[in-house]
């Protein structure tokens, strides 16, 4: 490739790597995932720079997301472990329960069947509308409402601590 397309993505990565990195991370559930998820996308991206170059974002970003389904399927799925106590939360005035929160959250995340967990990133970190996610995808507006209704009702379940901040609204 010429040196102006190589100038090219360079700076599209330097401008956007942070952004991709933190949906990669949202996706895979640690940062060596993460970065290894971003890293195949951009070296796919990169193999089609001339004809992407315009509208690159958006292409990275369903690499990002048809990748880590298929890693998903792929993969077999952790088992759950269920617990017969939480743990003890801090008070509800001490900032370590926000990180406590978080935590149970992401485990929870976690336990989310693969679609469920994409769609609830793509609506709810990305915030793109049920069409859109639905469009990105590649699956019908009521998948995507009723995987978001599933993986909102599991994480109430699996996090009760959730409840004042999970609501139904999914369209």
């Amino acid at each position: 490739m010429s040196e102006g397309i190589d100038g090219e993505f360079t700076a599209f990565v330097n401008e956007r790597g942070n952004v991709l990195l933190r949906v990669a991370y949202a996706l895979a559930g640690n940062q060596h995932g993460a970065e290894d998820l971003l890293q195949n996308a951009l070296a796919k991206a990169y193999a089609r720079w001339p004809r992407i170059r315009g509208d690159a974002e958006p292409y990275v970003r369903r690499i990002l997301y048809h990748d880590q389904v298929s890693g998903w399927r792929l993969r077999s799925r952790r088992p759950e472990v269920p617990v017969a106590v939480l743990p003890d939360r801090a008070g509800e005035h001490d900032r370590g329960h926000d990180v406590d929160l978080r935590l149970l959250l992401r485990d929870a995340l976690l336990a989310l069947p693969p679609r469920q967990r994409a769609v609830l990133t793509l609506r709810y970190l990305e915030d793109l509308s049920v069409e859109q996610t639905a469009e990105l995808l590649g699956c019908r507006v009521g998948t995507v409402a009723s995987q978001a209704s599933k993986a909102l009702s599991r994480l109430r379940q699996l996090v009760p601590a959730l409840d004042g901040h999970v609501t139904e609204e999914v369209r």
